[in-house]
């Protein structure tokens, strides 16, 4: 019985450090600030880039219908992102690594469009998410963010130094 209860207690103690190193984890990588809320998609769907853009005003543009949706769901990781001087740190939230799981350079992000999450992507992103398409040294990436840290990270690239390509869509 009463090894039980030391078990138990043992078991409970680990899991309020597990929380507690999350926390942590995550202050720290906020302190330096300039952070957001970033999912990034590790695995691209076959068919990524037949998702629609959207214009100006949020609607899907009449040139860009897709012909299967690649909204599945799949490959979606919560993280942070951190501005750092010239590129983008992201961090995965579940993790207790305390280096970024990539670095995005603002020379290698060439913004190919925006779209909304659509079927089982709503379940996966965080609500008022909107997905941004790019290519990061010409491979496709995905990353969903909220509309205010997608003005923000579109203000990040259009900052670049003189001379540096940007492409903003």
């Amino acid at each position: 019985m009463v090894l039980a209860l030391v078990v138990c207690a043992a078991v409970v103690a680990l899991g309020v450090v597990g929380l507690v190193a999350f926390a942590v984890r995550r202050r720290v990588i906020q302190r330096v600030g300039g952070t957001f809320d970033c999912s990034y998609r590790l695995k691209m769907p076959a068919d990524a880039s037949t998702q629609p853009d959207l214009d100006e005003n949020g609607r899907p543009t009449p040139a860009s219908t897709p012909q299967k949706s690649g909204a599945d769901g799949k490959g979606w990781v919560f993280g942070i992102g951190r501005y750092s001087g010239d590129s983008i740190e992201w961090f995965r939230v579940f993790s207790y690594a305390p280096r970024p799981r990539k670095i995005l350079p603002r020379r290698e992000i060439e913004v190919l469009g925006r779209r909304y999450p659509e079927g089982q992507e709503e379940l996966a992103l965080l609500s008022d998410s909107v997905v941004l398409r790019c290519l990061h040294n010409g491979a496709p990436l995905e990353l969903a963010m909220s509309e205010d840290a997608l003005t923000g990270f579109l203000a990040w690239l259009e900052a670049a130094p003189p001379g540096q390509r940007v492409n903003v869509a």
